[in-house]
């Protein structure tokens, strides 16, 4: 009954957001008469323009907002950035940023999160890597929208994906996992390399992820702990409506992961829309831009997809419960997989200090997992200062982060294609 309710929810609320965001134009359009009496900067009509066009946007989305990235600047050259989905499966599409007369950078592929959120969460990440590289990622489709028919999506399908994306790639690609798809990705690259698969990684790029969950545990962990898997199937599956195309598939709902998300910070969230509110409604302009940068953050953080049920189980069983990749345990299609046959693959680790989902130490595990990768090709930064979301997006990704993250790849991309593995 909880995504019924949830449904006749956004459709009881429809209307008394449309007519917020119409009160809202109605103001800001008033401001801009030349005798204008109301929705001046600073003033309170201004005051409460803002707070109803802060209501009428805080509402959760369910299609894939645009990349809109559309030109990039490589070495002081503006080039055209198109999107090519290269392959594509009822579950994900392999999405290329094709650039136009640029030839020779190293082909990377950018594996995004499957945890409530669409691929445009990389946005920043994505940008900031297509000045020096040739960028594809894993765009993954909102369950809700997948017909039962097209079958499951669990754990080994997602790594299957990746072994797939990777070969249609070809040989000599590098991967980037951002948080949760690090384990997926470590289990890929062992994987390919147990059986020696020509398009097996140069590098792998693991940016805040759950590698190991032991390490240092968070909120989100001990929450993983404190349940049976029986429980989150029991509470927190839901069955797709008749109104959307996957009706009938079990899914986690991405409201519900967004729920948790929130709930762990909520206190910052008020802060940030009172702050929002402050900022539309203020006289400075520079307070103006930084809520309209709040704004824009968080229309993509409402943008919400569903999870396939098998896969979000699996997940929290697999990763967060039993910690399978660490254990050993961990298997692809019933073998086992064993990151120790990674050996000339290049490894990096990033973490953030103040990380409050995924802590310092979980990601860095991965380095005595891949005991096979000599130790002059391995490499981990812990970053100053940044919380989850600054080691893939804003300042500090793109001025202290991706700098390395760059260097090793251009490094790796060097070596002789038969030192891969």
């Amino acid at each position: 009954m909880l995504y019924p309710l949830y449904d006749a929810h956004a459709d009881l609320m429809a209307p008394l957001r449309a007519a917020a965001r119409g009160t809202a134009l109605a103001l800001e359009w008033m401001a801009a008469l030349p005798t204008a009496i109301a929705a001046r900067p600073g003033d309170g009509h201004a005051a409460l323009a803002a707070a109803l066009r802060v209501f009428s946007d805080a509402r959760l989305t369910h299609a894939r907002p645009a990349f809109g990235i559309d030109r990039v600047d490589v070495a002081g050259r503006e080039v055209a950035v198109r999107e090519v989905a290269t392959h594509a499966t009822p579950f994900g599409t392999l999405l290329h940023f094709a650039k136009d007369g640029v030839a020779g950078q190293p082909r990377v592929l950018v594996v995004a999160p499957l945890s409530g959120h669409f691929a445009t969460l990389l946005r920043d990440t994505v940008r900031t890597m297509l000045a020096d590289h040739d960028v594809f990622i894993t765009d993954w489709h909102n369950a809700r929208d997948v017909p039962p028919s097209a079958g499951a999506f669990g754990f080994d399908e997602y790594v299957g994906h990746l072994v797939e994306f990777l070969d249609r790639i070809g040989p000599g690609a590098h991967a980037v996992a951002v948080c949760q798809p690090c384990v997926a990705l470590l289990a890929a690259a062992a994987v390919m390399a147990s059986d020696g698969h020509p398009a097996r990684p140069r590098s792998l790029t693991l940016i805040a992820g759950p590698v190991d969950g032991r390490v240092n545990p968070t909120r989100v962990n001990r929450l993983a702990m404190e349940r049976s898997i029986e429980w989150f199937d029991s509470h927190l599956v839901c069955t797709v409506p008749a109104r959307h195309a996957g009706a009938g598939r079990r899914v986690y709902p991405g409201f519900l992961q967004l729920s948790a998300f929130m709930s762990m910070n909520l206190e910052r969230h008020l802060q940030a829309f009172a702050q929002m509110v402050r900022g539309l409604a203020a006289a400075d302009e520079a307070a103006r831009a930084q809520a309209r940068t709040t704004a824009a953050f968080y229309e993509e953080y409402f943008a919400v997809s569903d999870l396939p049920a098998e896969f979000y189980l699996e997940t929290v069983e697999r990763v967060f419960q039993r910690f399978a990749l660490p254990a050993g345990t961990l298997q692809w299609k019933g073998e086992p997989v064993e990151c120790g046959a990674i050996r000339r693959t290049a490894l990096l680790t990033v973490e953030g200090e103040k990380d409050d989902i995924c802590a310092p130490g979980q990601t860095l595990a991965a380095h005595a997992l891949c005991a096979g990768i000599r130790t002059w090709r391995k490499q981990h930064l812990l970053q100053a200062g940044a919380g989850h979301y600054g080691v893939f997006s804003g300042r500090r990704w793109q001025q202290q982060i991706y700098p390395v993250v760059r260097d090793m790849i251009q490094l790796a991309d060097r070596a002789p294609a038969s030192a891969s593995g």
